[in-house]
């Protein structure tokens, strides 16, 4: 895994100086996400110098082999690279690439290769996660490319000047080529999210490339983007047909195949247990592969948290050499300011990641395996059931009278107040029913109304709180795929939103942070195209959590796994923040912080807070974090809040 950057002159700049410059800064910024090697070159093109930074963690040929950036020498293409291909070698033995010239066993050179024989349809040629960046010397135009599921960053901004990339944003702003301004819009979503919704980010101007697609910069700054692979749009149609003895059996020979693609490594390869369905079933299809696995998970001395039970029963059946990693409010406390400088944008998660990672890490290890996914494709979270069920009662409100339906909204923002499930009840009753409509509601940390309160006035009026993100990117997905069921939709909301924007973003930065590549084997492209294409009745439960993983696998689960009771992964943030953790908070939601920078009404978020030490619940823990996480982020990135 390895970090990425790269500026594109746009105006006439003869002198690389500049360039190179700004490059040795960006790379330096992105240290921690490849210790092993860095390099920066200049491509002289018509005019001016494009740069190209790296930074290397050696997973893949250790030699100097691997150096990025890496030229093509039958073509001068230059490629910077961050993921890895997990098939390169499958895909050297293709006929059409037998014949190429190979000077390293990476998969660098690999992608390079393949975008000279099929351009840029070679990603759909690739199986793994990655974000590269290729000058092409013959076309003299940027060839940029995200993974199928956004499992690799890639950020860029564009002005009259400037095309630059990076993995990070604090790359980007390291350049100086990058004003450090928070944007409105980002802004007010992360307040809902507890993260940005992808395109967008916290710093205006900064855009994310979205996951499965590629974008061309020419000479001149004229942008191409496309979306090259979709979750929905590819769901296999081969699934569709097949029995429930056919789509057990593929299933089960996907995840093998997965597993063994994401063990393809030139260094030792651990894992994640929390002792749930999905990580037990990743470290069991690695045990089936023949690997000893070494197992790492996070516990701690509240027993309504900790999974540390089922973690340990999991690691004696598998017999994995097992590491318990306890979190304390004291070691938290300790590694909680190297966490959230680690937040390449702030979010209400990851410091978990964060801790795991870290030990991973002393321990010898660079690359884990992790079972994030499963619950997003095999149906784990509760918003399943939840939504299915919900969806019933408001296609009957949908029906009626529109009178009737305004006065009941009435009575309950009358009754609501200062309520969390108050607010999202009110905003589904305004909803129109849908699950584009209702999906998002039940994922926001704050509703439209609560983040009305908390905002300056000033601030709210540079926001379009009419169009939600999800909401728009849900209606315009579902009405391009209207074959699909209900439980791929919900599947679609659940990876494309809060696994993309939260989990993933939260699992890249935070385990980077210590040079771990963590992969996810359970969101390879193809096990997810045949999963999404199965009809809901393949995956319903019947009573038995994630029904079509769980019997995919046969008997390779231990049976108290697949019965235990489902149990979230979160740090115990809302005692926490009463104990040890409030001094940290409260010097954070102070006047002399955010309540200082004229962006929130901070009588306001003194009431929360005080509210929330007194335990009322109308306030949860996470409408508080995000704040604090918020606050510490500007300081520390030295970003502009004038609205």
């Amino acid at each position: 895994m390895c970090g990425i950057a790269g500026i594109l002159p746009l105006t006439d700049q003869p002198e690389s100086g500049g360039v190179t410059r700004a490059l040795d800064v960006m790379v330096r910024h992105l240290a921690h996400r490849g210790p092993d090697d860095q390099g920066v070159v200049t491509i002289r093109k018509d005019f001016g110098q494009l740069g190209f930074g790296h930074t290397r963690l050696a997973i893949l040929d250790l030699s100097p082999s691997g150096h990025q950036p890496m030229f093509d020498s039958q073509n001068d293409n230059c490629i910077t690279f961050n993921g890895e291909i997990y098939n390169f070698k499958e895909l050297r033995q293709k006929e059409s690439l037998a014949s190429a010239e190979w000077k390293s066993q990476t998969d660098t050179e690999t992608i390079l290769k393949s975008y000279a024989h099929w351009g840029k349809d070679c990603v759909h040629h690739f199986r793994g996660m990655f974000a590269f960046a290729i000058w092409d010397a013959q076309t003299q135009e940027l060839f940029l490319a995200r993974d199928h599921l956004g499992i690799k960053p890639l950020f860029y901004y564009s002005d009259e000047k400037h095309f630059v990339f990076a993995s990070e944003i604090r790359a980007l702003l390291a350049s100086g080529l990058v004003p450090r301004v928070l944007d409105p819009g980002g802004l007010w979503d992360y307040m809902a999210y507890q993260s940005v919704p992808a395109p967008s980010t916290l710093i205006k101007g900064v855009r994310a490339l979205l996951p499965g697609s590629w974008l061309t910069v020419d000479l001149v700054g004229r942008t191409t983007e496309k979306t090259y692979w979709g979750i929905l749009e590819n769901a296999s149609e081969e699934a569709r047909d097949a029995t429930e003895t056919e789509s057990r059996g593929r299933v089960r020979e996907l995840l093998r195949e997965s597993i063994g693609l994401n063990l393809v490594s030139d260094v030792p390869v651990a894992a994640f247990l929390s002792g749930g369905i999905d990580s037990s079933a990743v470290v069991a299809l690695m045990k089936e592969a023949g690997q000893t696995a070494q197992t790492f998970s996070v516990v701690f001395t509240e027993k309504a948290y900790t999974e540390a039970q089922y973690a340990r029963e999991v690691a004696s059946q598998l017999h994995t050499d097992h590491t318990e990693i306890l979190l304390t409010e004291r070691n938290l406390l300790d590694q909680l300011l190297g966490a959230l400088s680690a937040m390449d944008q702030p979010t209400g998660d990851g410091v978990n990641t964060y801790v795991v990672s870290r030990a991973v890490r002393a321990a010898g290890v660079k690359v884990s395996l992790s079972g994030l996914g499963g619950d997003e494709l095999f149906g784990g979270y509760p918003s399943f059931a939840r939504l299915k069920k919900l969806s019933k009662y408001l296609r009957v409100w949908g029906a009626t009278p529109e009178r009737l339906r305004a006065f009941a909204v009435d009575t309950a923002e009358s009754m609501a107040g200062n309520s969390v499930t108050g607010s999202k009840a009110i905003s589904l009753l305004r909803s129109d029913g849908t699950l584009a409509s209702t999906y998002p509601v039940l994922r926001q940390v704050l509703s439209i109304s609560q983040r009305r309160a908390l905002l300056q006035e000033h601030w709210l009026r540079r926001v379009d709180g009419s169009h939600d993100p999800y909401t728009v990117l849900l209606r315009e997905t579902f009405a391009r795929n209207e074959r699909s069921e209900a439980m791929s939709r919900i599947s679609f909301a659940e990876a494309r939103t809060y696994m993309h924007d939260v989990l993933l973003h939260d699992t890249d930065q935070m385990s980077m942070a210590h040079a771990l590549e963590v992969r996810v084997p359970l969101l390879d492209s193809k096990l997810v195209e045949y999963v999404m294409g199965l009809p809901d009745a393949m995956k319903h439960s019947n009573g038995i959590p994630k029904r079509l993983l769980v019997e995919s696998l046969g008997g390779l689960l231990p049976k108290q796994v697949v019965n235990r009771p489902k149990q979230g992964f979160t740090l115990p943030f809302d005692p926490w923040m009463r104990g040890a953790l409030r001094p940290f908070c409260e010097a954070r939601l102070s006047p002399e912080r955010i309540g200082s920078r004229g962006i929130v009404k901070h009588p306001h978020v003194h009431k929360l807070w005080h509210d929330f030490l007194e335990g009322k619940t109308n306030v949860s823990w996470s409408r508080l974090w995000i704040l604090v996480v918020l606050e510490e982020w500007l300081e520390r990135n030295q970003i502009m809040c004038d609205a």
